[in-house]
């Protein structure tokens, strides 16, 4: 209940008039937290640059997921983009439950996240949690996930605890995402078996041919764990800072957006504020939807303050 009414309340912002848009000084410095995930980095960079183009201070904060949600409670973080959902569902559940945590909305659909493997080994059977076991001398009884305390780790564990799908007998290998997504290229390139968390939108579903493993969709999601990313904010934020939740609730990026804006942070090795300023600058398009009813800090229209920027 209490987030439909959130998405109320940004809903009737985002159709008040520029002129009762603009925010209070108190707004000027925005917090945004980064997992260090290169989507949620990308995404986060776009927002930052758009922020400052509007006259805004933006500061990203480095954080794991569990700390993100910590800063958001303790009102040391103002907005996280990174909310990838069901996978999230029980690192946030505390946060929903004492309510100090708003959800604006969805910032990407039709993403995925679970177990996946070289479509050279799906194609010799391994296409369900259910074959995991008996390729498990092939894998040497190892899966690879995401860094300490990522929830796809935790659901791993929580498989090799209830001993489920015979992952009892697996390790789950805890890496950094640079160094799971080399192990992958490395397994790739050799055609070895190797089973990791993958997900979309990235740019490795264009540069190898992946397949996502059907079960455990109590954890992971049905439909090869398909996902949604949301837009999180301290609570009562959207009312302190309209103008700026406004930006926030508008903000909606697409898989084939995102994937080009990893590319060049990957295949580019640009910085995530670099690749953020070029993405913007090959997408203007979106800055008319984004923007639309937005106000620089200052209350003056938004478009024309960035669109014409180099």
């Amino acid at each position: 209940m209490r987030h439909s009414l959130i998405a109320l309340l940004v809903g009737v912002l985002a159709l008040a008039r520029p002129a009762c848009a603009a925010d209070p000084p108190s707004c000027a410095t925005v917090r945004l937290a980064d997992i260090g995930w290169v989507d949620v980095s990308g995404t986060t960079a776009v927002t930052a640059r758009l922020l400052r183009d509007l006259g805004y201070a933006p500061a990203i904060v480095p954080a794991s997921v569990p700390a993100t949600y910590e800063g958001l409670r303790a009102r040391a973080i103002d907005v996280f983009m990174g909310n990838w959902m069901p996978s999230m569902a029980e690192a946030r559940r505390p946060f929903d439950e004492d309510k100090s945590v708003d959800v604006l909305g969805a910032n990407l659909q039709g993403a995925r996240f679970t177990l996946a493997v070289p479509r050279y080994l799906w194609d010799k059977g391994l296409r369900d949690f259910a074959d995991v076991a008996r390729f498990g001398r092939e894998l040497g009884f190892r899966v690879y996930g995401l860094e300490p305390g990522n929830e796809g780790n935790q659901h791993i564990q929580a498989l090799i605890a209830a001993r489920r799908y015979g992952f009892d007998s697996f390790q789950l290998v805890e890496e950094t995402q640079a160094a799971l997504l080399a192990r992958v290229r490395h397994a790739y390139r050799a055609r070895r078996p190797i089973l990791f968390l993958g997900w979309e939108p990235h740019p490795m579903n264009r540069h190898y041919k992946l397949a996502y493993l059907t079960g455990a969709e109590d954890l992971f999601g049905p439909d090869f764990g398909a996902a949604s990313v949301f837009t999180n904010v301290r609570a009562g934020y959207a009312a302190s800072c309209p103008n700026v939740a406004r930006l926030l609730a508008r903000e909606v990026f697409d898989l084939a957006g995102e994937d080009a804006m990893m590319a060049l942070m990957l295949d580019r090795k640009l910085d995530p504020a670099r690749a953020a300023s070029v993405w913007l600058r090959r997408n203007r398009a979106v800055l008319k939807v984004w923007l639309d009813g937005v106000t620089t800090l200052d209350g003056r229209p938004a478009l024309p303050m960035v669109a014409n920027r180099p």
